[in-house]
């Protein structure tokens, strides 16, 4: 089959939206999209864990720039499952407010735009066109991030702008640097990830050494890395919550797949240091944000944060190096990814109950409205990594492989931010789930972003008279599956997947 056919569906699900066709086909034709694209996501996840190299059939212009290994593969059906989830769940998000045909419209629009972006980056295998994903990913979602039009919305949505495309500025000067070193290496090469693995030991160290920290800094700032992390938590507490699901759930791992995607070519420059210096922005990115939950006042700025922290420990994972430790890695993407997703999706149904982002003015949420409390509860526990849930056995593997490998110093830094972070953002979920009720600030609240109201609501929001629309349940428990179930078992599909991953990564 041809990976090519993934691309075109989003593309084609934004064009029949434009037609004027009935609101509520908006809705259906980006979840019948979301859909096709995890079949065929899946389908190639299946091959590829055979020990396939999937290619594009049509070996012409661009097409010839589509293949898909285990890593990729994996990033692939990542997308698609939270893509899936997110547009099933924005069905009844967007229904819930009072929002224009046309708004709904262009929102769709701007959502399956974004998961094109989103697809095109674990596909393509030419850094360039990879490199010009990455920006599309940024243009596209800044136009949802400020869908609620509201001041704090388009300031955040501007500062992610500006942030992320000069991160892009950067490392765009460190991907021409890197096609230097493929010229000077006198390969006949291509200038895709396989053919730079091949070239890699004939580059100069220099262009290598200068080329991989220009663009760890550069998608690092994209990622949310500590200190280029700043626009994150503005971005992802005024998006919509669906938005937030991709934003925070995957798109800052797709990001951190391309930097991936250099370790196996600095391999080949042992005087590089890029592991040493994937250890210690990994660690400041974790213990930053660790410290940062504890002062969140805002519980979707807070998942943000611990998006941030994540990202630092799957870095640090990276780091070390070796096939167990990126075998780890790689489960924490996976982990991170569906953990986080599931986050947003309960934070956003707390936000259309309450009407209020602020941790003080909820209270009191497992009396009020037990499934949105229970929700609460179970990502937060999950996205700290309690056992026996996905974060906890990703987290625990990245441990003991780092312990293995004798780094002490980097592994009891990491475990003392991992247990920061717990008690901050568990701290914080139990006030607002088993917190006593009462009209703690008083007075009336602004229109929040995310609520699609445009009218006042006041902290004493009956949440009683909340019913939690059908789509955004099921979006949750299909969520919550993979969260329970990789916890406890790795169905042997995705361990030949992580498999074949770990081995695109390790050289």
């Amino acid at each position: 089959m041809s990976v090519v056919f993934i691309l075109f569906l989003p593309l084609i699900a934004s064009a029949l939206i434009l037609l004027p066709l009935r609101q509520a086909w908006a809705g259906m034709i980006t979840l019948a999209s979301s859909l096709a694209v995890l079949f065929l996501a899946a389908r190639v996840a299946l091959l590829v864990s055979a020990g396939n190299i999937v290619t594009s059939v049509l070996g012409i212009g661009l097409l010839k720039w589509i293949s898909v290994d285990g890593l990729s593969s994996l990033i692939l059906l990542l997308i698609a499952f939270i893509g899936a989830t997110a547009a099933l769940y924005s069905v009844g998000y967007m229904a819930h407010g009072s929002f224009t045909p046309r708004k709904i419209r262009i929102y769709y629009i701007n959502f399956n735009m974004f998961v094109f972006s989103m697809l095109a980056i674990p596909i393509l295998a030419e850094p360039t066109l990879v490199w010009i994903s990455v920006a599309l990913t940024t243009l596209t979602s800044a136009l949802i991030v400020s869908f609620d039009d509201t001041r704090e919305a388009l300031e955040a949505a501007w500062k992610y702008v500006v942030l992320s495309l000069m991160g892009a500025g950067v490392a765009l000067f460190g991907f021409l640097l890197l096609y230097s070193a493929l010229q000077a290496s006198g390969s006949d090469a291509t200038f895709s990830w396989s053919g730079l693995i091949q070239a890699a030991p004939r580059m100069p160290p220099a262009l290598l050494q200068v080329a991989f920290l220009l663009i760890l800094i550069g998608l690092g700032t994209k990622a949310g890395l500590v200190p280029m992390h700043t626009w994150l938590p503005d971005a992802h507490s005024q998006a919509p919550s669906p938005v937030c699901a991709l934003l925070s759930g995957i798109e800052t791992s797709a990001i951190l797949y391309v930097i991936m995607r250099l370790f196996p070519i600095m391999s080949a420059s042992p005087d590089a240091h890029a592991g040493t210096l994937a250890i210690i922005l990994g660690l400041v990115s974790a213990g930053t944000a660790a410290f940062l939950l504890l002062q969140a006042s805002d519980y979707k700025r807070m998942f943000a944060f611990s998006t941030v922290e994540h990202m630092g420990i799957i870095l640090t994972a990276i780091g070390l190096g070796a096939a167990g430790a990126n075998y780890a890695a790689l489960q924490q993407v996976i982990s991170h990814s569906v953990t986080k997703s599931f986050c947003f999706f309960a934070a956003g149904i707390v936000l259309m109950n309450l009407g209020t982002r602020k941790i003080t003015s909820v209270r009191g949420l497992i009396s009020k409205s037990p499934f949105t409390g229970a929700a609460l509860v179970f990502g937060g526990l999950a996205i700290t990594g309690a056992p026996p849930l996905a974060v906890f056995l990703s987290e625990f593997s990245i441990l003991k492989a780092g312990l293995a490998q004798a780094d002490y110093l980097a592994m009891g830094l990491l475990s003392f931010f991992i247990l920061v972070a717990f008690f901050g953002i568990m701290m914080k979920i139990n006030q607002m789930v088993f917190g006593k009720s009462g009209n703690e600030t008083g007075g009336a609240l602004p229109p929040v972003s995310g609520t699609g109201s445009g009218q006042q609501q006041s902290d004493s929001c009956d949440a009683g008279r909340f019913h939690l629309p059908v789509t955004c349940r099921l979006a949750m428990i299909l969520a919550a599956l993979p969260v329970l179930v990789l916890g406890l078992y790795i169905p042997q599909p995705l361990q030949n997947l992580l498999t074949q991953a770990t081995a695109a990564l390790t050289r």
